[in-house]
């Protein structure tokens, strides 16, 4: 379908976290199936295209913001946007850089949605004394929530949407999280790749980094069904790699995310935040998700970005390997 074709064309912005970018792909992909006379124009950061080809009449609009600096890059950037003649504003990130593209924009077009994070539930949900632990609306259903509030039908399937590679044997393990409050201890997830490795699993090792690469050198070198894979393969064959796995172990970070929106099903381990908070990888089972479940003080923070409190990391110390082996066999069970 050609540009002028299209009903409206909306400006996408999602920046920031590679997970948070993740988690807006089957949204906006299950958004282009119900509403085919409507062209996306996503504007993300540029290393994250390779998630947003799979949307169908879609444009993806790369930005390094190194270029674009202050107010004044902005304000070129938001010429630059105008080029691909947008008709609405979906704001799947509201901070304060949206907010001034948005400014410039609002001149030239008139309606405009904005993410609405429920910072007022996340904070009853994470707080030290009486927090209140029930499940909040997730993220994915907020992302939907802007496409509606700018009058358009979207009904989320909540599935997993597998990618058609051909599946190959053995279990991908991304044991790194962005901090030490989303992380399994590294000795335990050691010894957890060596069990799965002598059990007879090739086992998949994920991570980014000097410091992740060189530690997953070593325990590549421990059994011969580990394989690392940091540091020689692109994000692009990453992505392509983890669509291929039937199973995925996972912190709560990116890599949940990126197997979720292949359609790979995920054993996710979860320490100071919690599914609750609404960040679960679309289409992925509570009943795969491994966590301290009688522990008072989880959830702490929304993002895992608040120092443990008890200086203990008891939300992860408490999580036996044992645990985490149980959930994936019953997995490679059933399959």
């Amino acid at each position: 379908m050609k540009s002028e074709s299209y009903k409206e064309r909306i400006l996408v912005f999602r920046f920031s976290a590679m997970g948070d970018a993740a988690m807006t792909v089957p949204v906006l992909r299950e958004f282009a199936e119900q509403n085919p006379d409507v062209q996306l124009i996503i504007v993300s950061n540029q290393q994250f295209e390779p998630f947003f080809r799979q949307i169908p009449h879609s444009k993806f609009v790369g930005v390094d913001f190194s270029k674009y600096k202050g107010f004044v890059g902005l304000k070129i950037l938001s010429i630059r946007l105008l080029k691909y003649k947008p008709t609405m504003v979906a704001d799947l990130h509201n901070v304060i850089r949206t907010k001034i593209l948005r400014f410039f924009l609002k001149l030239h077009i008139k309606k405009m949605a904005v993410l609405d994070k429920g910072r007022a539930e996340k904070k009853v949900l994470t707080r030290l004394n009486g927090k209140i632990r029930k499940p909040l609306r997730p993220m994915t259903e907020r992302y939907a929530d802007v496409f509606r509030n700018l009058s358009f039908g979207l009904e989320l399937s909540h599935e997993r949407h597998s990618v058609e590679n051909k599946k190959i044997e053995g279990i991908g393990i991304a044991p790194f999280a962005t901090y030490k409050e989303k992380t399994y201890p590294a000795e335990r997830m050691r010894s957890l790749c060596l069990t799965l490795a002598k059990e007879g699993y090739p086992v998949y090792l994920f991570g980014g980094g000097e410091q992740e690469t060189h530690l997953l050198k070593k325990w590549d070198i421990l059994h011969p069904n580990i394989h690392s894979l940091a540091g020689i393969i692109s994000f692009e064959e990453q992505i392509e790699f983890i669509a291929s796995l039937p199973l995925m172990i996972s912190m709560d970070s990116a890599n949940m995310h990126i197997a979720s929106l292949v359609g790979t099903r995920v054993v996710s381990v979860w320490g100071a935040t919690h599914p609750f908070a609404g960040f679960l990888g679309y289409g992925q089972s509570l009943d795969d998700v491994v966590q301290a479940e009688n522990l008072n003080c989880r959830p702490c923070s929304v993002f895992g970005n608040k120092p443990c409190f008890r200086k203990d990391w008891a939300c992860m110390q408490e999580i036996p390997e044992s645990r985490i082996l149980n959930a994936i066999s019953q997995i490679l069970k059933k399959n």
